[in-house]
């Protein structure tokens, strides 16, 4: 079985020289040193080279497509980069500001002239309600064209490569409720929407909100260290009950893999492939989580 991963970060140079240059010292001059040894990571180069590895990553983990986020606002050309040297293997993603006086034409420029099909809000870290008007002009946009999508990230919100560096991380997380999709959801009911690690916390409104809305989905990413704050709650639990109330359909398999020499977040895969089997599910339903669901979506 072919397996597509919804979530991985592309770490341009463009992203690490981003978060740099927001540190207290702006005289840093050798990124590659801040990247490999306070970092401890590789530093990449060219977005083309950085495209390279991760089709290489891909390879050794027979992983046949995988969707890359740009990871700080500004950086859609670095993914539209890796997208045009490897188009059979990935999906563009790029995060977005919509606070930001160009966040329009930045939308617009990138589902169209360069190719991205995933739009990722980060209410809680940029500061505004999903409810907003300067939201909800960019679920407009991306209504517009064809196979995109608004992903949407709600609820717990830590940033590991912020904290390395000494970044702010003075999140809202208020801001991230999953309900105050309702009119963004409502408006464009046939734009999917996409809520990563399965809201993060907000749990029962995420699946709430996906009840009400079939346009809503579900990534399954990360370690999902959210489940502490739920007495008892396991990562079964959390796959059973996403089944029982949206079904499978609607479950786009993700690992949340960033950084090298760490790679794809092999251990993410095992973790969910065993919560499967001991859910019992059957072959048609994982296959739909791992593959089908994101095939459909981006017409892979």
């Amino acid at each position: 079985m072919s397996i597509r991963d919804s979530h991985c970060h592309f770490f341009s140079r463009n992203f690490f020289e981003t978060l740099i240059h927001e540190q207290a010292s702006p005289n840093i001059k050798n990124i590659d040193e801040v990247i490999t040894q306070h970092l401890g990571w590789e530093a990449p180069k060219s977005p083309e080279l950085l495209s390279d590895r991760w089709c290489q990553e891909l390879d050794r983990h027979d992983i046949e497509q995988a969707a890359l986020i740009a990871s700080v606002p500004g950086d859609e050309d670095s993914v539209a980069s890796a997208l045009a040297r490897h188009p059979k293997r990935f999906v563009g993603f790029f995060m977005l500001d919509p606070t930001r006086p160009d966040s329009c034409s930045r939308t617009k420029r990138a589902l169209s002239e360069l190719g991205l099909q995933g739009v990722c809000l980060f209410p809680a870290m940029h500061r505004y309600r999903l409810d907003d008007d300067v939201a909800l002009q960019i679920f407009e946009i991306a209504s517009s064209v064809k196979n995109a999508a608004v992903f949407v990230h709600c609820g717990a919100l830590t940033v590991g490569v912020r904290k390395k560096l000494d970044l702010p991380c003075d999140f809202d997380i208020r801001l991230g409720n999953p309900l105050d999709l309702k009119i963004a959801a409502a408006r464009h009911p046939k734009l999917p929407i996409i809520i990563p690690h399965f809201g993060a916390g907000f749990f029962r409104e995420a699946l709430m909100a996906a009840d009400l809305h079939p346009n809503i989905y579900f990534d399954t990413s990360s370690t999902n260290a959210w489940i502490k704050y739920h007495p008892k709650l396991t990562l079964e639990d959390v796959f059973r009950q996403a089944l029982t109330v949206i079904g499978a359909d609607r479950l786009l398999f993700g690992t949340d893999s960033s950084f090298f020499p760490r790679g794809w977040h092999t251990p993410v895969y095992e973790r969910q492939k065993s919560a499967f089997t001991d859910l019992g599910l059957d072959s048609q339903t994982v296959k739909k989580i791992f593959q089908d669901n994101f095939a459909r979506l981006f017409e892979a």
